[in-house]
Protein backbone atom coordinates (compact mmCIF):
# COMPACT_ATOMS: atom_id res chain seq x y z
CA UNK A 1 0.00 0.00 0.00
CA UNK A 2 1.78 3.68 -0.95
CA UNK A 3 1.68 6.28 1.56
CA UNK A 4 -1.07 8.35 -0.13
CA UNK A 5 -3.64 5.09 0.46
CA UNK A 6 -2.26 5.05 3.77
CA UNK A 7 -3.33 8.58 4.43
CA UNK A 8 -6.90 8.04 2.12
CA UNK A 9 -7.57 5.50 4.57
CA UNK A 10 -6.87 7.56 7.55
CA UNK A 11 -8.98 10.59 6.30
CA UNK A 12 -12.04 8.45 6.08
CA UNK A 13 -11.51 6.48 9.49
CA UNK A 14 -11.33 10.50 10.69
CA UNK A 15 -14.41 11.24 8.61
CA UNK A 16 -16.30 8.97 10.67
CA UNK A 17 -14.76 9.11 14.11
CA UNK A 18 -16.19 13.10 13.97
CA UNK A 19 -19.11 14.06 14.13
CA UNK A 20 -20.22 17.31 12.38
CA UNK A 21 -23.60 17.95 14.68
CA UNK A 22 -21.13 17.37 18.03
CA UNK A 23 -19.76 20.47 19.09
CA UNK A 24 -16.75 19.46 20.82
CA UNK A 25 -15.44 17.70 17.21
CA UNK A 26 -16.63 20.97 15.11
CA UNK A 27 -14.15 23.04 17.54
CA UNK A 28 -11.47 20.20 16.96
CA UNK A 29 -11.73 20.54 13.35
CA UNK A 30 -11.66 24.25 13.69
CA UNK A 31 -8.90 24.10 16.09
CA UNK A 32 -6.58 21.82 14.24
CA UNK A 33 -7.35 23.72 10.60
CA UNK A 34 -6.06 26.96 12.10
CA UNK A 35 -3.08 25.86 12.93
CA UNK A 36 -2.14 24.37 9.69
CA UNK A 37 -3.67 26.67 7.67
CA UNK A 38 -1.11 28.93 9.97
CA UNK A 39 2.11 26.91 8.94
CA UNK A 40 3.06 25.82 12.34
CA UNK A 41 3.28 21.92 11.41
CA UNK A 42 6.81 21.71 10.75
CA UNK A 43 8.99 18.62 10.11
CA UNK A 44 6.33 16.63 8.47
CA UNK A 45 7.40 12.98 7.70
CA UNK A 46 5.12 10.26 6.38
CA UNK A 47 6.40 6.80 7.28
CA UNK A 48 5.15 3.60 6.32
CA UNK A 49 3.40 2.80 9.90
CA UNK A 50 3.13 6.58 10.87
CA UNK A 51 3.17 10.39 10.27
CA UNK A 52 5.30 12.36 12.47
CA UNK A 53 5.65 15.95 12.92
CA UNK A 54 5.45 18.98 15.20
CA UNK A 55 3.28 21.35 15.91
CA UNK A 56 4.74 24.87 17.17
CA UNK A 57 1.70 25.93 19.62
CA UNK A 58 2.00 27.75 22.10
CA UNK A 59 4.24 24.52 23.58
CA UNK A 60 5.78 22.95 20.85
CA UNK A 61 4.23 19.19 20.50
CA UNK A 62 5.57 16.33 18.90
CA UNK A 63 3.09 14.16 17.26
CA UNK A 64 2.94 10.57 15.99
CA UNK A 65 -0.40 9.46 14.05
CA UNK A 66 -0.86 5.95 13.68
CA UNK A 67 -2.06 4.23 10.46
CA UNK A 68 -2.97 0.94 12.07
CA UNK A 69 -4.51 2.11 14.68
CA UNK A 70 -5.66 5.64 15.28
CA UNK A 71 -6.32 5.39 19.27
CA UNK A 72 -2.84 4.75 19.60
CA UNK A 73 -1.47 8.32 18.30
CA UNK A 74 0.43 10.23 20.63
CA UNK A 75 0.84 14.01 21.21
CA UNK A 76 2.98 15.25 23.98
CA UNK A 77 0.54 17.77 24.88
CA UNK A 78 -1.68 16.88 28.20
CA UNK A 79 -4.99 16.45 26.06
CA UNK A 80 -6.27 12.80 25.78
CA UNK A 81 -7.60 11.30 22.63
CA UNK A 82 -7.43 12.73 19.24
CA UNK A 83 -6.18 16.57 19.78
CA UNK A 84 -6.01 19.56 17.62
CA UNK A 85 -2.19 18.91 17.23
CA UNK A 86 -2.69 15.53 15.31
CA UNK A 87 -6.11 17.62 13.62
CA UNK A 88 -3.05 19.65 12.27
CA UNK A 89 -0.79 17.35 11.54
CA UNK A 90 -3.36 15.45 9.39
CA UNK A 91 -3.99 18.14 7.51
CA UNK A 92 -0.57 18.80 6.24
CA UNK A 93 -0.54 15.19 5.37
CA UNK A 94 -3.48 15.41 3.71
CA UNK A 95 -2.82 18.49 1.75
CA UNK A 96 -0.30 16.31 0.07
CA UNK A 97 -2.70 14.13 -1.57
CA UNK A 98 -6.00 16.38 -1.78
CA UNK A 99 -8.07 19.07 -0.99
CA UNK A 100 -8.10 19.84 2.73
CA UNK A 101 -11.35 22.64 2.09
CA UNK A 102 -12.65 19.65 -0.16
CA UNK A 103 -12.08 17.44 2.87
CA UNK A 104 -13.86 19.53 5.10
CA UNK A 105 -17.11 20.41 3.26
CA UNK A 106 -17.40 16.88 2.71
CA UNK A 107 -17.11 16.34 6.36
CA UNK A 108 -19.40 18.88 7.06
CA UNK A 109 -22.09 17.76 4.38
CA UNK A 110 -24.25 15.44 6.32
CA UNK A 111 -24.71 18.30 8.65
CA UNK A 112 -26.34 20.17 5.54
CA UNK A 113 -28.35 17.20 4.60
CA UNK A 114 -29.90 16.65 8.01
CA UNK A 115 -30.56 20.44 8.34
CA UNK A 116 -32.13 20.57 4.92
CA UNK A 117 -34.01 17.11 5.59
CA UNK A 118 -36.01 18.01 8.63
CA UNK A 119 -36.90 21.32 6.54
CA UNK A 120 -37.95 19.08 4.09
CA UNK A 121 -39.58 16.24 6.28
CA UNK A 122 -41.80 18.15 8.37
CA UNK A 123 -43.52 19.76 5.32
CA UNK A 124 -43.97 16.18 4.14
CA UNK A 125 -45.57 15.06 7.44
CA UNK A 126 -47.80 18.09 7.37
CA UNK A 127 -49.02 17.39 3.76
CA UNK A 128 -49.73 13.76 4.81
CA UNK A 129 -51.88 14.98 8.03
CA UNK A 130 -53.65 17.43 5.97
CA UNK A 131 -54.03 14.59 3.17
CA UNK A 132 -55.58 11.60 5.68
CA UNK A 133 -56.92 13.48 8.45
CA UNK A 134 -58.14 11.53 11.14
CA UNK A 135 -59.15 8.11 10.17
CA UNK A 136 -61.66 5.37 11.19
CA UNK A 137 -60.98 2.18 12.75
CA UNK A 138 -59.49 0.23 9.80
CA UNK A 139 -56.42 -2.22 10.59
CA UNK A 140 -55.40 -2.17 6.83
CA UNK A 141 -56.27 1.46 6.53
CA UNK A 142 -53.60 2.45 9.39
CA UNK A 143 -51.12 -0.13 8.29
CA UNK A 144 -51.30 1.24 5.21
CA UNK A 145 -50.96 4.88 5.72
CA UNK A 146 -48.18 4.47 8.53
CA UNK A 147 -45.78 2.55 5.72
CA UNK A 148 -46.66 5.98 3.30
CA UNK A 149 -45.72 7.96 6.23
CA UNK A 150 -42.94 6.05 6.47
CA UNK A 151 -41.44 6.21 3.00
CA UNK A 152 -42.00 9.77 2.57
CA UNK A 153 -40.49 10.58 5.32
CA UNK A 154 -37.51 8.16 5.49
CA UNK A 155 -37.30 6.52 2.45
CA UNK A 156 -37.82 8.92 -0.13
CA UNK A 157 -34.15 10.38 0.08
CA UNK A 158 -30.78 8.84 0.05
CA UNK A 159 -28.48 10.18 2.97
CA UNK A 160 -25.03 9.31 3.59
CA UNK A 161 -25.55 9.59 7.49
CA UNK A 162 -27.33 7.28 9.93
CA UNK A 163 -27.36 10.43 12.22
CA UNK A 164 -30.34 11.31 9.85
CA UNK A 165 -32.58 8.84 10.06
CA UNK A 166 -32.96 9.88 14.42
CA UNK A 167 -34.26 13.18 13.17
CA UNK A 168 -36.43 12.21 11.10
CA UNK A 169 -37.85 9.45 12.47
CA UNK A 170 -39.56 11.69 15.13
CA UNK A 171 -41.23 13.56 12.47
CA UNK A 172 -42.54 10.61 11.40
CA UNK A 173 -43.49 9.54 15.30
CA UNK A 174 -45.53 12.95 15.15
CA UNK A 175 -47.16 12.79 12.61
CA UNK A 176 -48.53 9.34 13.73
CA UNK A 177 -49.94 10.55 17.01
CA UNK A 178 -51.44 13.38 15.09
CA UNK A 179 -53.81 10.79 13.08
CA UNK A 180 -54.53 8.88 16.11
CA UNK A 181 -58.13 7.61 16.34
CA UNK A 182 -59.88 10.26 19.39
CA UNK A 183 -61.02 7.49 21.29
CA UNK A 184 -59.03 6.12 24.09
CA UNK A 185 -59.36 2.44 23.47
CA UNK A 186 -58.67 2.64 19.53
CA UNK A 187 -56.09 4.48 20.14
CA UNK A 188 -53.94 2.68 22.31
CA UNK A 189 -54.03 -0.30 19.66
CA UNK A 190 -53.59 2.41 16.54
CA UNK A 191 -50.05 3.35 18.50
CA UNK A 192 -49.34 -0.19 18.86
CA UNK A 193 -49.79 -1.04 15.38
CA UNK A 194 -47.83 1.65 14.31
CA UNK A 195 -44.93 0.89 16.64
CA UNK A 196 -44.66 -2.64 14.58
CA UNK A 197 -44.93 -1.51 11.48
CA UNK A 198 -42.17 1.53 11.84
CA UNK A 199 -40.05 -1.00 14.00
CA UNK A 200 -40.37 -3.17 11.10
CA UNK A 201 -40.50 -0.42 8.46
CA UNK A 202 -36.71 0.52 10.29
CA UNK A 203 -35.34 -2.46 10.21
CA UNK A 204 -35.89 -2.88 6.44
CA UNK A 205 -34.08 0.60 6.22
CA UNK A 206 -30.98 -0.29 8.28
CA UNK A 207 -29.90 -3.50 6.59
CA UNK A 208 -30.87 -1.69 3.09
CA UNK A 209 -28.28 1.06 3.61
CA UNK A 210 -25.68 -1.08 4.91
CA UNK A 211 -25.29 1.00 8.07
CA UNK A 212 -22.47 -0.79 9.98
CA UNK A 213 -23.72 -1.96 13.73
CA UNK A 214 -21.95 0.77 15.46
CA UNK A 215 -23.00 3.23 13.13
CA UNK A 216 -26.35 2.20 13.98
CA UNK A 217 -25.26 1.88 18.10
CA UNK A 218 -24.43 5.42 17.71
CA UNK A 219 -26.67 6.60 15.89
CA UNK A 220 -30.37 5.29 16.56
CA UNK A 221 -30.50 1.97 18.21
CA UNK A 222 -32.32 4.12 20.95
CA UNK A 223 -34.85 4.84 18.32
CA UNK A 224 -35.35 0.82 18.58
CA UNK A 225 -35.37 0.70 22.18
CA UNK A 226 -37.86 3.74 22.70
CA UNK A 227 -40.19 2.12 20.83
CA UNK A 228 -39.97 -1.26 22.86
CA UNK A 229 -40.37 1.21 26.17
CA UNK A 230 -43.60 2.54 24.70
CA UNK A 231 -45.01 -0.88 23.03
CA UNK A 232 -44.49 -2.08 27.40
CA UNK A 233 -46.40 0.75 28.70
CA UNK A 234 -48.94 0.23 25.73
CA UNK A 235 -49.66 -3.21 26.95
CA UNK A 236 -49.93 -2.33 30.29
CA UNK A 237 -52.99 0.34 29.43
CA UNK A 238 -54.71 -1.77 27.10
CA UNK A 239 -54.76 -5.07 29.67
CA UNK A 240 -56.45 -2.38 32.06
CA UNK A 241 -59.64 -1.11 29.72
CA UNK A 242 -62.69 -2.49 28.45
CA UNK A 243 -61.86 -3.39 24.84
CA UNK A 244 -64.13 -2.90 21.66
CA UNK A 245 -66.08 -6.33 20.47
CA UNK A 246 -64.41 -6.28 17.26
CA UNK A 247 -60.54 -6.00 19.08
CA UNK A 248 -59.50 -9.02 18.27
CA UNK A 249 -59.99 -9.02 14.88
CA UNK A 250 -57.53 -6.29 14.94
CA UNK A 251 -55.02 -8.50 17.29
CA UNK A 252 -55.66 -11.61 14.72
CA UNK A 253 -54.16 -9.04 11.93
CA UNK A 254 -51.26 -7.46 14.53
CA UNK A 255 -49.77 -11.15 15.02
CA UNK A 256 -49.18 -11.35 11.37
CA UNK A 257 -47.28 -8.28 11.21
CA UNK A 258 -45.15 -9.18 14.63
CA UNK A 259 -44.32 -12.81 13.31
CA UNK A 260 -42.75 -10.51 10.25
CA UNK A 261 -40.36 -9.15 13.04
CA UNK A 262 -38.57 -12.38 13.62
CA UNK A 263 -37.38 -12.71 9.55
CA UNK A 264 -37.81 -9.00 7.83
CA UNK A 265 -34.08 -8.53 8.68
CA UNK A 266 -30.50 -10.24 9.92
CA UNK A 267 -29.26 -7.54 12.03
CA UNK A 268 -31.12 -6.30 15.37
CA UNK A 269 -31.82 -9.65 16.33
CA UNK A 270 -31.90 -8.85 20.09
CA UNK A 271 -34.64 -5.82 19.73
CA UNK A 272 -36.51 -8.12 17.14
CA UNK A 273 -36.77 -10.91 19.93
CA UNK A 274 -37.21 -8.91 22.53
CA UNK A 275 -40.55 -6.95 21.08
CA UNK A 276 -41.95 -9.69 19.94
CA UNK A 277 -41.91 -11.94 23.29
CA UNK A 278 -43.35 -8.63 24.87
CA UNK A 279 -46.49 -8.78 23.09
CA UNK A 280 -47.09 -12.55 23.28
CA UNK A 281 -46.49 -12.23 26.93
CA UNK A 282 -48.91 -9.76 27.45
CA UNK A 283 -51.27 -9.25 24.64
CA UNK A 284 -51.63 -12.27 22.67
CA UNK A 285 -52.54 -14.07 25.66
CA UNK A 286 -55.47 -16.92 23.78
CA UNK A 287 -54.71 -20.58 24.01
CA UNK A 288 -55.70 -20.95 20.60
CA UNK A 289 -53.26 -17.76 18.98
CA UNK A 290 -50.59 -19.61 20.52
CA UNK A 291 -51.01 -23.02 19.27
CA UNK A 292 -51.90 -21.57 15.90
CA UNK A 293 -48.06 -19.34 16.05
CA UNK A 294 -46.16 -22.66 17.06
CA UNK A 295 -47.27 -24.16 13.65
CA UNK A 296 -46.84 -21.15 11.83
CA UNK A 297 -42.98 -21.17 13.04
CA UNK A 298 -42.49 -25.08 12.72
CA UNK A 299 -43.65 -24.41 9.01
CA UNK A 300 -41.73 -21.48 8.63
CA UNK A 301 -38.63 -23.36 9.84
CA UNK A 302 -39.48 -26.28 7.27
CA UNK A 303 -39.67 -23.58 4.18
CA UNK A 304 -36.48 -21.68 5.35
CA UNK A 305 -33.34 -21.04 2.74
CA UNK A 306 -29.74 -22.52 3.96
CA UNK A 307 -28.74 -19.21 4.43
CA UNK A 308 -31.25 -18.06 6.92
CA UNK A 309 -30.49 -17.80 10.26
CA UNK A 310 -33.18 -19.68 12.35
CA UNK A 311 -32.27 -18.52 15.47
CA UNK A 312 -34.96 -15.76 16.24
CA UNK A 313 -37.43 -18.43 15.11
CA UNK A 314 -36.47 -21.19 17.24
CA UNK A 315 -36.02 -18.72 20.04
CA UNK A 316 -39.44 -17.59 19.16
CA UNK A 317 -40.32 -21.36 19.20
CA UNK A 318 -38.82 -21.92 22.83
CA UNK A 319 -40.86 -18.64 24.45
CA UNK A 320 -44.48 -20.10 22.91
CA UNK A 321 -43.90 -23.42 24.42
CA UNK A 322 -42.49 -21.56 28.03
CA UNK A 323 -46.14 -19.65 27.66
CA UNK A 324 -48.30 -22.95 26.66
CA UNK A 325 -46.54 -24.27 29.83
CA UNK A 326 -44.31 -26.98 27.77
CA UNK A 327 -41.55 -26.54 29.65
CA UNK A 328 -40.20 -30.00 28.14
CA UNK A 329 -40.33 -29.10 24.41
CA UNK A 330 -38.97 -25.80 25.49
CA UNK A 331 -35.86 -26.83 27.51
CA UNK A 332 -35.37 -29.87 24.32
CA UNK A 333 -35.63 -26.78 21.94
CA UNK A 334 -32.98 -24.81 24.11
CA UNK A 335 -30.62 -27.72 23.89
CA UNK A 336 -30.50 -27.62 20.20
CA UNK A 337 -29.17 -24.30 20.06
CA UNK A 338 -25.40 -22.56 20.53
CA UNK A 339 -24.51 -21.77 23.86
CA UNK A 340 -23.54 -18.53 22.41
CA UNK A 341 -26.64 -17.84 20.88
CA UNK A 342 -29.20 -18.91 23.33
CA UNK A 343 -27.77 -18.52 26.99
CA UNK A 344 -28.43 -14.52 26.96
CA UNK A 345 -32.41 -14.90 26.22
CA UNK A 346 -32.56 -17.52 29.13
CA UNK A 347 -32.35 -14.58 31.74
CA UNK A 348 -35.60 -13.84 30.17
CA UNK A 349 -37.11 -16.75 30.70
CA UNK A 350 -36.27 -17.68 34.29
CA UNK A 351 -37.34 -13.89 35.30
CA UNK A 352 -40.95 -14.52 33.13
CA UNK A 353 -41.13 -17.73 36.00
CA UNK A 354 -39.80 -16.33 38.50
CA UNK A 355 -42.44 -13.48 38.82
CA UNK A 356 -45.55 -16.29 38.88
CA UNK A 357 -43.44 -18.06 41.53
CA UNK A 358 -43.77 -21.07 39.62
CA UNK A 359 -40.71 -22.80 41.31
CA UNK A 360 -41.18 -25.99 40.37
CA UNK A 361 -40.77 -24.80 36.82
CA UNK A 362 -37.87 -22.71 37.37
CA UNK A 363 -35.58 -25.14 38.43
CA UNK A 364 -35.19 -26.99 35.60
CA UNK A 365 -34.24 -23.98 33.40
CA UNK A 366 -31.92 -22.42 36.10
CA UNK A 367 -30.27 -26.02 36.41
CA UNK A 368 -29.66 -25.68 32.45
CA UNK A 369 -28.39 -22.03 32.85
CA UNK A 370 -25.78 -23.06 35.01
CA UNK A 371 -24.44 -25.40 33.03
CA UNK A 372 -24.12 -22.92 29.80
CA UNK A 373 -22.26 -20.52 31.58
CA UNK A 374 -18.99 -21.15 31.39
CA UNK A 375 -19.09 -21.92 27.89
CA UNK A 376 -20.81 -18.39 27.13
CA UNK A 377 -18.28 -16.62 29.10
CA UNK A 378 -15.75 -17.97 26.99
CA UNK A 379 -17.81 -16.72 23.92
CA UNK A 380 -17.95 -13.20 24.97
CA UNK A 381 -14.08 -13.16 26.34
CA UNK A 382 -13.67 -9.27 27.01
CA UNK A 383 -13.84 -8.47 30.47
CA UNK A 384 -16.74 -6.03 30.73
CA UNK A 385 -19.04 -8.05 28.96
CA UNK A 386 -17.83 -10.94 31.04
CA UNK A 387 -18.50 -8.99 34.32
CA UNK A 388 -22.09 -7.50 33.73
CA UNK A 389 -23.52 -11.00 32.30
CA UNK A 390 -22.18 -12.36 35.38
CA UNK A 391 -24.18 -10.19 37.48
CA UNK A 392 -27.39 -10.28 35.41
CA UNK A 393 -27.05 -14.23 35.84
CA UNK A 394 -26.59 -14.46 39.16
CA UNK A 395 -29.83 -11.72 40.58
CA UNK A 396 -31.63 -13.66 38.01
CA UNK A 397 -30.94 -17.13 39.41
CA UNK A 398 -30.92 -15.55 43.06
CA UNK A 399 -35.25 -15.78 43.56
CA UNK A 400 -35.20 -19.28 42.84
CA UNK A 401 -32.07 -20.02 45.03
CA UNK A 402 -33.19 -17.91 47.80
CA UNK A 403 -36.54 -19.67 47.72
CA UNK A 404 -36.02 -23.33 47.88
CA UNK A 405 -32.60 -23.07 49.72
CA UNK A 406 -30.53 -24.12 46.51
CA UNK A 407 -27.21 -22.81 48.07
CA UNK A 408 -25.76 -25.58 46.32
CA UNK A 409 -26.76 -24.46 42.77
CA UNK A 410 -25.85 -20.23 43.68
CA UNK A 411 -22.00 -21.28 44.38
CA UNK A 412 -21.99 -23.58 41.17
CA UNK A 413 -22.71 -20.55 39.00
CA UNK A 414 -20.26 -18.73 41.05
CA UNK A 415 -17.79 -21.08 40.54
CA UNK A 416 -18.76 -21.60 36.55
CA UNK A 417 -18.07 -17.61 35.88
CA UNK A 418 -15.42 -17.20 37.84
CA UNK A 419 -13.11 -14.31 38.03
CA UNK A 420 -15.92 -12.40 37.36
CA UNK A 421 -18.00 -13.37 40.31
CA UNK A 422 -15.38 -13.08 42.75
CA UNK A 423 -16.78 -10.27 44.76
CA UNK A 424 -19.95 -12.32 45.63
CA UNK A 425 -18.61 -15.60 45.87
CA UNK A 426 -15.81 -14.55 48.24
CA UNK A 427 -18.34 -12.54 50.76
CA UNK A 428 -20.63 -15.78 50.68
CA UNK A 429 -17.44 -18.00 51.71
CA UNK A 430 -16.54 -15.28 54.41
CA UNK A 431 -20.10 -14.98 55.45
CA UNK A 432 -20.19 -19.11 56.25
CA UNK A 433 -17.25 -18.95 57.42
CA UNK A 434 -16.22 -21.49 55.07
CA UNK A 435 -12.82 -19.99 55.36
CA UNK A 436 -11.25 -23.24 53.83
CA UNK A 437 -12.47 -22.42 50.48
CA UNK A 438 -12.31 -18.75 50.82
CA UNK A 439 -8.43 -19.31 51.28
CA UNK A 440 -8.38 -21.73 47.85
CA UNK A 441 -9.92 -18.83 46.75
CA UNK A 442 -7.70 -16.13 47.07
CA UNK A 443 -5.24 -18.51 45.63
CA UNK A 444 -7.36 -19.45 42.44
CA UNK A 445 -6.95 -15.52 42.03
CA UNK A 446 -3.25 -14.94 42.50
CA UNK A 447 -4.07 -13.18 45.58
CA UNK A 448 -0.70 -12.98 48.23
CA UNK A 449 -0.86 -12.30 51.41
CA UNK A 450 -0.49 -8.78 51.89
CA UNK A 451 -3.63 -8.07 49.03
CA UNK A 452 -6.09 -9.10 51.49
CA UNK A 453 -8.36 -7.15 52.81
CA UNK A 454 -6.85 -6.62 56.76
CA UNK A 455 -10.00 -7.21 58.57
CA UNK A 456 -10.58 -10.01 56.88
CA UNK A 457 -7.32 -11.00 57.66
CA UNK A 458 -7.89 -10.27 61.27
CA UNK A 459 -10.87 -12.56 61.43
CA UNK A 460 -9.00 -15.56 59.97
CA UNK A 461 -5.78 -15.18 61.83
CA UNK A 462 -8.25 -15.57 65.03
CA UNK A 463 -10.75 -18.40 63.96
CA UNK A 464 -8.89 -20.50 61.00
CA UNK A 465 -5.11 -19.43 61.15
CA UNK A 466 -4.02 -22.48 59.01
CA UNK A 467 -5.83 -21.10 55.75
CA UNK A 468 -3.01 -18.07 55.73
CA UNK A 469 0.25 -20.63 55.53
CA UNK A 470 -0.67 -21.49 52.46
CA UNK A 471 -0.84 -17.89 50.68
CA UNK A 472 2.07 -17.02 52.84
CA UNK A 473 4.63 -19.78 51.59
CA UNK A 474 3.20 -18.78 47.66
CA UNK A 475 4.10 -14.95 48.47
CA UNK A 476 7.83 -15.98 50.42
CA UNK A 477 8.97 -18.27 47.26
CA UNK A 478 7.63 -15.79 44.92
CA UNK A 479 9.34 -13.03 46.59
CA UNK A 480 12.43 -15.02 46.91
CA UNK A 481 12.44 -16.35 43.03
CA UNK A 482 12.76 -12.15 42.17
CA UNK A 483 16.58 -12.45 43.52
CA UNK A 484 17.21 -8.92 44.45
CA UNK A 485 17.37 -7.61 47.86
CA UNK A 486 14.08 -6.13 48.12
CA UNK A 487 12.39 -9.00 47.45
CA UNK A 488 14.45 -10.69 49.82
CA UNK A 489 13.20 -8.19 52.66
CA UNK A 490 9.51 -8.56 51.29
CA UNK A 491 9.85 -12.64 51.43
CA UNK A 492 11.22 -12.24 54.92
CA UNK A 493 8.54 -10.18 55.88
CA UNK A 494 6.40 -13.19 54.69
CA UNK A 495 8.25 -15.82 56.69
CA UNK A 496 8.40 -13.65 60.34
CA UNK A 497 4.63 -14.23 59.50
CA UNK A 498 4.54 -17.13 58.76
CA UNK A 499 6.74 -18.61 61.82
CA UNK A 500 4.21 -16.40 64.30
CA UNK A 501 1.25 -18.93 62.83
CA UNK A 502 2.75 -22.18 62.94
CA UNK A 503 3.24 -21.05 66.70
CA UNK A 504 -0.39 -19.99 66.68
CA UNK A 505 -1.24 -23.51 65.65
CA UNK A 506 1.77 -25.18 68.09
CA UNK A 507 3.22 -26.88 64.66
CA UNK A 508 6.75 -25.32 65.39
CA UNK A 509 8.24 -28.45 64.43
CA UNK A 510 6.52 -28.36 60.95
CA UNK A 511 8.23 -24.70 61.37
CA UNK A 512 11.46 -25.54 61.49
CA UNK A 513 11.38 -28.19 58.75
CA UNK A 514 10.06 -26.34 56.67
CA UNK A 515 13.02 -23.34 57.29
CA UNK A 516 16.03 -25.71 57.61
CA UNK A 517 14.96 -27.09 54.05
CA UNK A 518 14.68 -23.54 52.28
CA UNK A 519 18.03 -22.58 54.09
CA UNK A 520 19.18 -25.37 52.24
CA UNK A 521 17.87 -24.89 48.74
CA UNK A 522 18.87 -21.20 48.90
CA UNK A 523 22.24 -21.67 50.11
CA UNK A 524 23.45 -19.57 47.76
CA UNK A 525 21.72 -16.18 48.01
CA UNK A 526 23.78 -15.27 49.90
CA UNK A 527 21.90 -11.94 49.87
CA UNK A 528 18.69 -13.63 51.10
CA UNK A 529 20.16 -15.38 54.10
CA UNK A 530 21.82 -12.04 55.29
CA UNK A 531 18.24 -10.78 55.27
CA UNK A 532 17.19 -13.57 57.21
CA UNK A 533 20.24 -13.06 59.82
CA UNK A 534 19.37 -9.44 60.03
CA UNK A 535 15.86 -9.70 60.84
CA UNK A 536 16.91 -12.54 63.34
CA UNK A 537 14.91 -15.09 61.49
CA UNK A 538 18.03 -17.63 61.49
CA UNK A 539 20.88 -17.40 64.23
CA UNK A 540 24.54 -15.78 62.92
Amino acid sequence: MTANERIELLAEEIKELLHPHATDDVKLVQKGLMLYRQGLVKQLQVWNAQITATVQDVTPCYVKLNFAFLASSQCTCPHEGLCRHQMAVFFAAYSRIGSVADWVAEWREPMKEKSAVTNWGLQAAKDLIKANGVMKPDYRRWVESFEVSFDTILNSKKYSSPFIIAELFNIFERRIKASAPVEQEWRLLYEMVGIVVSFRKLAVLTEDAGFSEESVRRAYLSVFHNLIEDADELVLKIGVQSLPFDFDEFIMQLKDDVFELLTVSTGLEQERIYLYRLLWTNLFKKKEWREQEIVRIHERMKSAKEWENLNPLMIAGVHISFLQQKDELALDLIDKIEDSLITPYMLHWIDLLSQTKSWKRVGPVVELFASKLKSYLAFLRTYHSCAAFTRSALKAIAPYVLENGKTELYERAMLATLPYSYTEYEFLLFERKQFEKWGDLQAFMGWSYYDLPRERVKVIEKEKPEVLLGMLHQSALQEINQKNRSSYKAAVRHLKKLRTLYKKIKRVDDWQYFLDTLMDKTKRLRAFHEECRRSKLIEE
